[in-house]
């Protein structure tokens, strides 16, 4: 099976990675939205869980190759594993996003940047990985870490609702080795490359925005994990603030459809990404471009 779909952005080289899938209840991905309305889009399994995808984004930058989001990694018990139907097992690595990125030409050592859109399991659990002696390690030893510091105290003063998303074997290491690079709000990480603070999944949620020769692209992350979140009252019932969710996804898509962006979406495992255009009822998603692994149901 193929794992990647490369393409240029202007004159950037981008690979999107296929790094598994997990499977998470239809109810909780869709929030108050009624289950005849999102099961049509979105079959759940017998246990009322939709397929999602582990979709991170390579870039080739003149400034070194930058890694959006790490997806899951290979440090949890079989028990969890079950309960999120998770299958990223890797054929020559620690997971599937390492088998991924092999197949884009390139090794986790060939990582300088990585950005964290924020450090839940499923969008940072890929930082560090489990080694046979049943060490942690960092995954990209010779990359510097970007996440906003208010997301790194959020996840290390977890309260009841929030402790089972952020497991401190994804982020401590990195801070431990003195990797981490903290953003305070919007900001250029790189040339081209730009945060946006998109609030409302958790507080501070960045967007991660590429530009170049006229291109542009917004990697989505968990404001809109798929495309059957573009409408904006299909929020998720894990977002810890949905109205500020609400909002952002408002200016956001506002924004990217004056503009012509791109929009790539983490989670939806049939659809990378694709642009926003009229339709009757306000806007539909355009120029869609297929995953290489959309053999999953969504």
């Amino acid at each position: 099976m193929t794992l990647i779909h490369t393409f240029m952005l202007g004159r950037l080289r981008c690979h999107a990675l296929e790094g598994g899938i997990q499977r998470l209840d239809g109810g909780a991905m869709f929030g108050v939205v009624p289950k005849p309305l999102w099961e049509r889009r979105a079959p759940p399994d017998a246990r009322n869980r939709i397929t999602l995808g582990l979709r991170c984004l390579l870039v080739e930058h003149p400034d070194g190759l930058v890694l959006i989001d790490t997806g899951l990694g290979n440090k949890e018990d079989a028990k969890f594993m079950e309960i999120y139907g998770v299958e990223n097992a890797g054929r020559t690595g620690p997971s599937q996003l390492e088998d991924a990125l092999a197949e884009a030409g390139y090794q986790p050592d060939d990582v300088r940047y990585v950005i964290d859109t924020h450090l839940h399991f499923d969008h940072a659990g890929g930082n560090t990985f489990v080694d046979p002696a049943g060490t942690v390690r960092l995954s990209f030893r010779n990359a510097s870490y970007f996440v906003q510091s208010g997301d790194l105290e959020f996840a290390r003063h977890a309260n009841e609702r929030t402790r089972a998303s952020y497991l401190p074997h994804n982020y401590e290491p990195v801070a431990q080795a003195a990797k981490f690079r903290l953003l305070e709000g919007d900001g250029d990480v790189l040339p081209g490359i730009s945060v946006r603070l998109i609030p409302g999944h958790v507080p501070f949620l960045q967007g991660v925005l590429l530009q170049s020769a006229g291109d542009t692209l917004f990697y989505l992350a968990d404001l809109v994990p798929t495309r059957h979140h573009l409408a904006l009252p299909w929020i998720m019932g894990y977002d810890v603030e949905p109205l500020r969710t609400l909002e952002s996804k408002r200016a956001l898509l506002r924004t990217a459809t004056e503009e012509g962006w791109w929009l790539y979406f983490e989670h939806d495992p049939d659809v990378i990404m694709g642009r926003l255009g009229p339709a009757e009822r306000g806007v539909e998603l355009v120029d869609q471009v297929p995953s290489p692994s959309a053999d999953h149901a969504a």
